[in-house]
């Protein structure tokens, strides 16, 4: 791990937090990614986007905290058994990346509905397949139908030790379901078929509504200081 190339890029406006400035430290994008390379990364608080693997690296701020659910020990909250028991009707599939016409209009109402402020919008395909299509062998879409219509989409990564949640996109139309939260407890599930401790949900941002939601699912860890300790649920 030692001899990993790093690259850090100058300040930029924070997407989280008004008023910070962020920066970032990449992993050399010609190292080509493994699942046992991306498990040690995430091992140590990094993330993959699209082809790029990455960690914050902000000079005046640490808000952006990695955290992890033990999924070997997690009990799902009354708010959770009912967000998975109202989604009981859909099915699901694990399937390796794919860029059909489907897919892709889910992501493009998704976005557009959800995410106007943002710099995923306009969706465009260009932008879709850079993202999502990228050459990651970890990477698997967990797709989601109710009475065969594709409703939701989770990304996520097949870890040595778990699964990593990369991106969810889901109808919008269907909020009521909570499929964000329904797609991390599939997950979860996931997780304990197969005997694997973790799911990695990316970081913590206690202010930041978007980013937050995590401690929601307990037990989880979070990584400070270079080791991972656990955190009581909110």
């Amino acid at each position: 791990m030692s001899d990993i190339r790093l690259f850090q890029i100058p300040e930029h406006e924070c997407s989280y937090l008004t008023d910070q400035l962020a920066s970032t430290v990449f992993v050399d994008p010609e190292l080509p990614i493994s699942q046992a390379l991306l498990s040690d990364l995430s091992r140590i608080g990094f993330r993959r986007s699209g082809e790029h693997v990455y960690r914050p690296h902000c000079p005046s701020c640490s808000a952006c905290i990695p955290t992890r659910i033990i999924a070997s020990q997690f009990t799902p909250s009354r708010s959770q058994a009912r967000t998975r028991s109202k989604n009981q009707d859909l099915s699901m599939e694990i399937l390796q990346p794919l860029g059909t016409d489907e897919i892709y209009a889910l992501y493009a109402r998704y976005i557009s509905a959800r995410h106007q402020d943002g710099d995923m919008y306009p969706p465009s395909r260009e932008q879709f397949d850079s993202f999502l299509l990228g050459d990651v062998p970890t990477q698997r879409f967990l797709a989601f139908r109710l009475r065969h219509k594709l409703v939701a989409i989770m990304v996520a990564d097949e870890l040595d030790d778990g699964w990593s949640a990369v991106y969810s996109f889901f109808e919008p139309d269907l909020a009521a379901r909570s499929l964000g939260s329904f797609m991390i407890l599939r997950l979860i599930e996931l997780s304990q078929q197969r005997t694997l401790p973790y799911v990695y949900l990316g970081y913590y941002i206690k202010d930041c509504g978007k980013m937050n939601y995590k401690l929601n699912f307990s037990p989880c860890q979070q990584y400070r200081d270079k080791k991972w300790a656990i955190i009581k649920a909110r």
